[in-house]
């Protein structure tokens, strides 16, 4: 599909089809990266085709590849409903008040947690890193985007893409060494 055909989604079926094809799995797999819940993951999907759609008419093809585009809609559905979401748990919050966790549970919640500690390790180092640098390490290391199709997606240049990677490349060697094996970290860093 050309950078042009991305216009045609709106009204063209056989259009929306092939590009609905070309691009579900990624996105689908951008989705489940950032909720748990089936369900949501499936309406999340859903809405940004039909963001997509109703935005094919104002593609610009000057601003980025179709894919680019398409992770930058992802990105703005996903936030709406993380902010909708939010307003939401607020006010029940407001309404019912909140169920206080007893020191049993809390230990139980823990051991959970502690369970898959490789793969939350990085979980952890990733949620530390500035909202900026993990959005740019996700696009391209995990859903393939060039540093150039990461710009397009979060409105900015590939430089500095670039910044953001080394500095979030930097900060995850770090987080993930041992910090009582200070050579170990400088032969990381070299």
């Amino acid at each position: 599909m050309s950078n042009d055909d991305v216009a045609n989604i709106g009204h063209d079926p056989d259009a929306l089809e092939t590009f609905y094809l070309k691009h579900v799995e990624d996105i689908e797999r951008f989705v489940a990266r950032r909720v748990s819940d089936p369900h949501l993951a499936a309406d999340l999907t859903s809405e940004i085709f039909l963001a997509a759609i109703d935005a094919a008419g104002n593609y610009q093809p000057r601003r980025g590849v179709p894919r680019a585009w398409l992770f930058g809609i992802a990105r703005n559905t996903i936030h709406n409903e993380f902010r909708r979401a939010g307003r939401e748990r607020e006010a029940t919050l407001r309404i019912q008040g909140r169920a206080l966790l007893g020191e049993d549970d809390l230990v139980r919640m823990q051991e959970r947690i502690d369970a898959g500690a490789q793969s939350r390790e990085l979980g952890r180092a990733m949620a530390e890193l500035p909202d900026s640098e993990r959005e740019a390490l996700e696009l391209q290391a995990i859903d393939e985007l060039s540093p150039r199709e990461v710009g397009e997606a979060l409105g900015i240049s590939p430089v500095t893409v670039r910044v953001r990677l080394h500095r979030a490349r930097r900060a995850l060697r770090r987080s993930l060494v041992d910090e009582e094996s200070p050579a170990q970290l400088q032969s990381m860093e070299a």
